[in-house]
């Protein structure tokens, strides 16, 4: 887990990496002290990366209005703030760059994490593949047209070129959870009888597309990310494995460097019986596709401790671990799982005029 990692140009000084996780925090896109509080919090703790949370390519692409955005230059310096963060702790940083689809529009959490009433200025209209709601009591979303698909692809290029001037490491796209690009990917969502859907390759050409087109816009030595939902968590007509492993390699072939392995969302509800949750209950994702395709991968989901963290890495079943719930516990995770492993923790950076007390520190005294 404290191995270095080199993808294209870019350096993992350790294999643990902050999961992307929505703050609801920003205003008209804009970060603000709340993600520079936060971040400086997580780039402290000794992380070897860390991604930014889903961030609407498009105003309508936010999940909620109080979702980053990057749809405009003016939000490229909040996140160039956050990228300084980072890389002054010599961790790397990446952006997750979204359309919510028919998940968005919506209240945070700790309001219901459900949809805005079309009453509610806040409110917009939602697009999906097909007119099916998240949920019944979710406004029907317009289905794209070619124009609308092609202004989407457009505006995950536009996003990936401000993420390089904010000074970005590297780019995920979100293509998991239910949202846009994982809702063109499902047969639940996708009732297209055009290019864009029918069979699996249908269904895959829309990620596909925006992974080829962000990857011509990125430089060649930054590293692109994908999350997938590997599985729709639905026993019958839901993605599966199969599928997840298919998609892996048509992203390889166009330029993706890492699989970032998720499930589910497309539903409100999913069975609970059909993957029991529990500590990486979804490793064994990131495992296969790893083992299938030769691709990299990043497992996340439910990676709590030190030495469970240590043995994805070990036992070649990721190459990353992405942590979220167990960072917002304890920031310094990093530094306390070198500890259990008998390892030195990770270094970090103090200001400069700290140097100068230092020369001063006394010896620790003889035991």
């Amino acid at each position: 887990m404290f191995t270095p990692l080199h993808v294209r140009g870019v350096t993992f000084k350790n294999r643990i990496v902050l999961s992307p996780m929505c703050q609801y925090a920003a205003v008209d896109g804009q970060a603000g002290d709340w993600h520079f509080d936060h971040h400086a919090r997580m780039a402290l703790g000794g992380v070897g990366g860390a991604v930014v949370e889903s961030t609407g390519v498009l105003p309508e692409g936010r999940i909620t209005p109080d979702c980053l955005g990057l749809w405009d230059d003016s939000q490229i310096p909040g996140l160039a703030r956050i990228v300084s963060i980072y890389r002054r702790q010599g961790a790397r940083v990446g952006i997750q760059l979204s359309h919510a689809g028919r998940k968005a529009s919506s209240t945070p959490p700790w309001d219901g994490g459900w949809a805005l009433s079309p009453d509610d200025p806040r409110a917009w209209r939602t697009v999906a593949p097909s007119p099916i709601a998240y949920h019944e009591d979710w406004p029907v979303p317009e289905a794209l047209d070619a124009d609308g698909i092609a202004r989407v692809v457009e505006a995950f290029v536009a996003a990936a070129r401000r993420a390089v001037e904010a000074g970005f490491d590297f780019v995920e796209i979100h293509g998991a959870h239910g949202y846009l690009i994982h809702s063109f990917v499902s047969p639940v969502s996708n009732h297209r009888d055009d290019l864009y859907g029918g069979d699996a390759e249908g269904r895959m050409r829309l990620p596909v597309e925006i992974a080829t087109a962000v990857r011509a816009a990125l430089p060649p030595d930054m590293p692109l990310f994908y999350r997938a939902s590997c599985i729709d968590r639905i026993p019958d007509d839901g993605l599966t494995l199969d599928d997840a492993v298919l998609l892996a390699g048509r992203l390889k072939d166009v330029g993706v460097d890492i699989i970032d392995c998720s499930a589910g969302g497309i539903l409100v509800r999913t069975n609970p019986g059909h993957i029991k949750e529990g500590p990486g209950f979804q490793i064994g994702f990131a495992e296969r596709i790893r083992a299938e395709t030769g691709m990299a991968t990043m497992a996340v989901g439910a990676i709590t401790a030190s030495g469970q963290a240590n043995d994805v890495i070990a036992g070649g079943m990721a190459d990353l671990v992405a942590i979220g719930r167990e960072l917002l516990a304890d920031s310094n995770f990093a530094h306390r799982a070198a500890g259990e492993l008998g390892l030195p923790k990770p270094d970090f950076v103090l200001p400069e005029r700290y140097a100068f007390y230092l020369q001063f520190r006394r010896p620790p005294p003889e035991a």
